[in-house]
């Protein structure tokens, strides 16, 4: 006799409220850091190569947890999960905010990237408990609110951080997040478990590729000081090597690989996967130069802002990337994704050449990086669109998780560029790198991403091939 799965049952505007409180606690918590980190750097005494680091080792974080976080939603329930990944979340908030130094604040955000798994989580419990209709209203309230908290962070901990203290700005939104777990825990009702994948979770995949993430970030960090430590960046790079090996093998042998890597041979896909590395490699050269300009002395040729002041700043980039997804989406119908891409490589390089050429005044990296920010929502959002209709259904999140991958390491590898070519350009004796070593930065990011029009123009506009 076969049991009947007893129907999901129905949730209410409380629960979705508290997915929206959690939201809101989550993405203040995730943007602290970037309108911190000069304030973060000198009482931490790190260097710029450091600092990059610390902004985006969350990231990194979150890329490995998310596809292990919604394959184990789907074996033993969404919010059985969840709640254990906000309880990592909410220890890693704790331990960033009593850090005493910086190795003991890594840890902490490596704990908090797992909260980059927890959105999907609670899409998927909207749409368990919610008729269609209302589970898309409900998902888009959630990822407002999810913007909606990262603005508030962005603005909030500068002014926490200068007047209480820089462990306060994790303090504050880590208890908002331990007080929205309570009540979502007390609120959802549990979700039945799917069937189980026989081929289960690719711990090997995941634990090489984790490897693989990390001497990578170490061999960049250490690229500005090869001088001085040549066999030690040399041991890095065969180490590195080897977890490529590895890693590749294990994924190509995998009977349900975390990242399929076959799935590379489609033209769509790897073209996808460039333009993504690519694109967010730029971002993240302005995401990390910016806010470091900002903060040079006014007596060099800086502007001595506070990070009050950055946060303040940062605001509009903030707002422009929470509208650069519906925008995205319009153009991509209208136009097609080729063209949305296009246009926002062509803004992203201006951008760059611009503040290359301007830096002089406020609101030239104000409207730069708020510019930057716009090209790169329009330009991943029609990507993962294209990448998605590109492919067959069933092969969708393989094909999704590929560029999420290279997203991370675009990121990565930008952010580690830029904090090195500050350190090699510092000089001796200081604690201001050379003017030219934002030039130098902007250039480079400028040229690269120029280059990724080659790419673009050969992509498809949107029509399954």
């Amino acid at each position: 006799m076969t049991a009947t799965l007893a129907p999901p049952v129905r949730i209410g505007k409380a629960a979705v409220g508290a997915l929206g409180m959690l939201a809101v606690a989550t993405g203040a918590l995730e943007s602290v850091v970037t309108p911190t980190l000069p304030l973060l750097q000198r009482e931490l005494d790190m260097s710029p190569a450091e600092g990059a680091l610390l902004s985006i080792v969350l990231l990194i974080t979150g890329a490995l947890v998310t596809p292990v976080a919604g394959r184990l939603g789907d074996r033993y329930g969404g919010k059985r999960v969840l709640i254990r990944l906000m309880a990592v979340v909410s220890a890693g908030g704790l331990v960033s905010a009593l850090a005493p130094n910086l190795p003991v604040l890594l840890l902490g955000q490596v704990l908090q990237g797992a909260m980059v798994g927890a959105l999907p989580l609670s899409f998927i419990l909207v749409r368990e408990h919610l008729p269609a209709g209302e589970s898309k209203v409900a998902i888009g309230v959630v990822s407002g609110l999810f913007v909606g908290g990262g603005m508030a962070g962005t603005l909030s901990a500068g002014p926490v951080a200068e007047g209480l203290s820089r462990h306060w700005m994790f303090a504050l939104p880590t208890i908002a997040v331990i007080g929205a777990t309570m009540l979502v825990n007390r609120l959802m009702p549990h979700d039945p478990p799917g069937r189980s994948d026989d081929a289960g979770v690719d711990w090997p995949g995941l634990l090489l590729l984790s490897g693989m993430l990390v001497t990578l970030m170490l061999v960049l960090a250490l690229a500005p000081d090869i001088g001085s430590q040549p066999r030690v960046l040399g041991a890095l790079i065969v180490v590195l090597a080897a977890f490529v090996t590895g890693w590749t093998a294990v994924e190509r042998r995998a009977a349900s690989p975390m990242v399929d890597l076959r799935m590379l041979a489609r033209p769509a896909v790897w073209k996808s996967c460039v333009l993504t590395f690519v694109i967010c490699a730029g971002t993240s050269v302005a995401v990390y130069l910016v806010p470091q300009l900002f903060a040079v002395p006014a007596d060099e040729y800086g502007f001595g802002a506070g990070a009050t002041e950055i946060g303040f700043f940062l605001l509009p980039g903030a707002v422009a990337a929470s509208l650069a997804g519906p925008i995205s989406g319009i153009g991509a119908r209208r136009f097609g994704s080729r063209a949305v891409v296009t246009t926002g490589i062509v803004i992203m390089v201006a951008a760059l050449i611009a503040l290359a050429a301007l830096h002089t005044e406020v609101w030239h990296l104000v409207i730069g990086k708020m510019m930057i920010a716009l090209a790169n929502g329009l330009c991943v959002t029609a990507m993962v669109t294209s990448t998605a209709i590109s492919v067959d259904r069933s092969d969708t999140g393989i094909a999704t998780s590929l560029v999420l991958v290279t997203r991370v390491l675009g990121y990565a590898v930008g952010a580690q560029v830029s904090g090195a070519i500050l350190t090699a350009k510092t000089p001796a004796g200081s604690d201001v790198p050379a003017e030219s070593a934002f030039v130098t930065g902007f250039v480079m990011a400028g040229a690269v991403t120029a280059l990724s029009l080659l790419v673009a123009r050969t992509m498809s506009n949107g029509v399954k091939e």
